[in-house]
């Protein structure tokens, strides 16, 4: 299982917020401290927003805060905001196409059951 830069990128740049919590933060201020293109950093901040995982302020005091505190944003919930839902085979989220499962199914649910387990139990305030 590989996860593209959507999740690297997401996980910096909340983590950064999460140092700075409750302050607000400019996005061209992220993307330059993490090395992010600010063009990138906008489209995964897009999706972070409409799931309540940030907040955005317009003005001269505007900027980034995260939607609540350190303790409470998972490592799993940002990363399945970003790229969707974790899990190890297509058909391990889904209803497999065969009435119980292909012999290796076990496999696949205690796999995304482990990866699952592990990135929500890793908060940003861990990260910190």
């Amino acid at each position: 299982m590989k996860f593209s830069t959507r999740a690297e990128y997401g996980l910096k740049a909340m983590t950064n917020l999460a140092k700075s919590f409750p302050e607000r933060k400019s996005l061209i201020c992220i993307a330059q401290e993490e090395g992010i293109s600010v063009k990138y950093l906008e489209q995964l901040f897009s999706e972070l927003k409409a799931h309540r995982l940030i907040q955005s302020y317009k003005g001269k005091s505007g900027g980034y805060v995260l939607g609540d505190h350190p303790k409470n944003i998972t490592a799993g919930e940002i990363i399945e905001t970003l790229e969707g839902s974790i899990s190890p085979m297509k058909c391990w989220d889904s209803r497999c196409a065969l009435e119980h499962g292909c012999s290796a199914s076990l496999v696949w649910s205690e796999l995304g059951k482990q990866i699952r387990k592990t990135l929500y139990g890793i908060k940003l305030s861990k990260l910190i």
